[in-house]
C-alpha cells in the first residue's frame, strides 16, 4: 500500500507530496494541468521504464520517493527512491540500499496495478487470465495447482534422469569399441599384479647367465681354491698367532684375520651355492624375453608406466560393465518417467476440473458488475484450450483466456481484439471488485477509467469504485464529480502560468472541496452547482 509519495522535478511538477488514503483517493483538475505527471511518478516508484523526457525542463534530475507498506505487520514500511538524470542515467534504492529497476518491479510493482486506458494492462495479457480463476476458486485451486506443479517437477526430473541414462549409454557405446580393444589386448597378455616388476629383475640375470656364472666361479677359486685367498690368510693368521706370545700387538692382528677367514669362508660357500643354482636355460630365457616384450607392448599402448596401463584396463572394464547393464538402467528410468507422467496427467485433470467448475460463477459475477457499470448485456466468459503435453507450464495444462461479448447476441472474442479502452478499464474494474481481497494487488491506479462516461453510468462507476476501495487502496484520476464525491481523500491538480508553468498538487477539504466538486459539475462555482456539490458530499 502506498503511504506517501514525494515528487521532485517530474514533468511540470517541481515539488509535490501526496498521502493517499487507504481507501479511495481521487485526483481532479482541468485538462492539461499535469495529472499524468503524477502517475508517471508512481510508475517510476514501482519499477516502470524511465524516460529522460520526464525530467522537468531546466532541472538536472528528477527524483521520486515513496513509502510503501508491503506487509500488514511492517510498522516501518519500505522506502523507495528513484532518480533519473537529464542525460538518461538513473539509479534506484530500497530502504537506502542500491537496487535494480527489476528489483523495484518485483518487490513493489507486484503490489501495484496501473490501470490506465492506454497502458499495457494485466487484463490484456492472456497469461494473467488464469490468475483470475485461481483467485476466485481460492483454496481449491491453490491445492490443485500445488499438486500439479509438484507432479510437473517430478515428471521433469524423471525425464532429465532418463536423458542422463541415455547420454551415458550413448557415451558408453561410443567408447565401447575402444574399451573392448583394451580388454582384448590385456586378455592376450593376461598379466598379473607385480609380474612386470619380477620380470625386470629376472630377465637381466637370465640374459647374462654365462657371464654371471664365470664371474662367480672365478671369484670362488680366488677365495677358496688351491693357493687362494683363504689359504693365504690362514697362513698369515698362523704366523701372527705364533708370534703373539712375544708381542701382543701381533695377536690383535691375528684376531682380525680370524674374522676375515670366517667372512671368506661364508662368501665362498654362498658363491658355490650360487654357481650350483645358476642354470643356463635358453628356453626359459626366450620365455622371459617374450613375456617382457608383451608387457612393453601394453606400455606403448596404455602407458607410460605399468600403473597407468592397469588403470586404463580398470576404466575399460567399467565402460563394458555399464554398457552391459545400460538397458536395465534405461528401463528403470523409463518406468519412473511413465509413473510420473501418469501422476501428472491426473493432477492436470484435477486442476482443469476445479478451474472449469469455478469459471461460470466467476464470469457471472464479473458480468453482474459490468451491468452495474451500465455496460448493458455485455458479458465475459473464460475459454479453456487444452495444450499438448510439451507445452504444459507451471501455469497449467490449458490456455485460459478471458473472452468479451459486447452484447448478448454477439460472439465472444478475445478482450483485446474488440473491447475499447474504456470497456477494458471497466471490465478490469468489475473483476477487481469481484475478486476483492483475494487479489494479490494492494493498490490500484486508474487513469481515464471514466473516459466517455456520464449520467447514470457515472453514478454506477462511483459506486463500484467505492466498493473496490473497501478491499484495495484505489487512486483515480477522474473528471467525474460523482466519483470525486465518494473519495476518502481528494487532491486537486492545478497549473501556474508563466514561461515555465508548474503543476501544483493540493489536498482539498471542507469548502474548498465543495467548490472543486461544483466546478466539476458545471465548470463554475454557481449557487446551484455549490448546492448540488454539498448535497453530493452530504455537507
Amino acid at each position: 500500500m502506498l503511504e506517501a509519495l514525494h515528487v521532485h522535478d517530474v514533468a511540470l511538477i517541481h515539488d509535490a507530496d501526496i498521502e493517499p488514503a487507504r481507501g479511495l483517493t481521487v485526483l481532479t483538475g482541468e485538462t492539461g494541468t499535469g495529472k499524468t505527471a503524477l502517475l508517471s511518478a508512481v510508475k517510476l516508484a514501482v519499477g516502470e521504464r524511465a524516460d529522460a523526457s520526464n525530467v522537468r525542463e531546466g532541472a538536472v534530475h528528477l527524483e521520486v520517493e515513496a513509502l510503501f507498506y508491503l506487509d500488514p505487520d511492517d510498522s516501518d514500511g519500505t522506502v523507495v527512491r528513484r532518480r533519473l538524470s537529464a542525460d538518461g542515467r538513473g539509479r534506484a534504492s530500497i530502504d537506502g540500499s542500491m537496487a535494480s529497476v527489476r528489483e523495484l518491479a518485483e518487490r513493489i510493482g507486484s503490489t501495484v496495478d496501473l490501470c490506465g486506458q492506454h497502458e499495457h494492462q494485466r487484463l490484456l495479457s492472456v497469461s494473467t487470465h488464469v490468475e483470475l480463476i485461481d483467485a476466485w476458486a481460492g483454496a481449491r485451486a491453490a491445492s490443485a495447482r500445488a499438486a500439479y506443479r509438484a507432479a510437473l517437477d517430478e515428471a521433469r526430473h524423471a525425464a532429465e534422469g532418463l536423458a542422463e541414462v541415455r547420454e551415458l549409454m550413448r557415451a558408453s557405446n561410443e567408447r565401447l569399441a575402444d574399451a573392448e580393444f583394451v580388454l582384448r589386448r590385456f586378455g592376450e597378455v593376461n598379466p598379473r599384479e607385480g609380474e612386470f616388476e619380477e620380470l625386470r629383475e629376472e630377465l637381466p640375470i637370465a640374459e647374462h647367465a654365462e657371464q654371471l656364472l664365470r664371474s662367480a666361479e672365478g671369484a670362488y677359486e680366488l677365495l677358496s681354491g688351491d693357493e687362494g685367498a683363504l689359504d693365504a690368510v690362514g697362513s698369515a693368521h698362523r704366523l701372527l698367532e705364533g708370534a703373539a706370545i712375544h708381542d701382543k700387538t701381533l695377536g690383535a692382528f691375528a684376531d682380525a684375520l680370524d674374522g676375515a677367514i670366517a667372512v671368506i669362508e661364508d662368501v665362498g660357500r654362498e658363491l658355490r651355492s650360487y654357481c650350483d643354482r645358476m642354470d643356463i636355460d635358453e628356453t626359459e630365457l626366450a620365455r622371459l624375453q617374450a613375456r617382457y616384450a608383451s608387457f612393453q607392448g601394453l606400455l606403448r599402448s596404455f602407458g607410460p608406466d605399468i600403473a597407468s596401463a592397469f588403470s586404463r584396463k580398470a576404466e575399460a572394464e567399467a565402460i563394458v560393465s555399464a554398457a552391459q547393464s545400460g538397458g536395465e538402467h534405461e528401463r528403470a528410468a523409463q518406468a519412473r518417467v511413465d509413473a510420473a507422467e501418469a501422476a501428472l496427467a491426473s493432477a492436470a485433470a484435477e486442476l482443469a476440473r476445479v478451474r472449469k467448475a469455478a469459471a461460470p460463477e466467476l464470469c457471472a459475477a464479473i458480468s453482474a458488475q459490468m451491468a452495474r457499470l451500465e455496460m448493458g448485456t455485455a458479458e465475459v466468459e473464460l475459454a479453456f484450450d487444452d495444450l499438448p503435453r510439451a507445452q504444459w507450464t507451471g501455469a497449467g495444462p490449458s490456455r485460459v483466456e478471458l473472452l468479451y461479448r459486447p452484447a448478448a447476441g454477439m460472439a465472444a472474442q478475445p478482450l483485446k481484439r474488440i473491447a475499447s479502452g474504456g470497456e477494458i478499464s471497466r471490465v478490469m474494474l468489475a473483476a477487481k471488485v469481484v475478486l476483492g481481497a483475494a487479489d494479490a494487488v494492494d493498490t490500484l491506479v486508474f487513469d481515464e477509467v471514466d473516459a466517455g462516461v456520464g449520467g447514470a453510468t457515472a453514478v454506477a462507476l462511483a459506486a463500484v469504485l467505492a466498493d473496490l476501495a473497501r478491499t484495495h487502496q484505489v487512486l483515480v484520476v477522474t473528471h467525474l464529480a460523482q466519483v470525486a464525491a465518494r473519495a476518502d481523500r481528494h487532491y486537486v491538480v492545478e497549473k501556474t502560468g508563466g514561461d515555465l508553468p508548474e503543476t501544483i498538487i493540493r489536498e482539498v477539504e471542507g469548502e474548498a472541496r465543495v467548490r472543486e466538486i461544483a466546478r466539476m459539475l458545471s465548470g463554475d462555482a454557481t449557487e446551484a452547482s455549490l448546492a448540488h456539490a454539498r448535497e453530493m458530499l452530504g455537507a
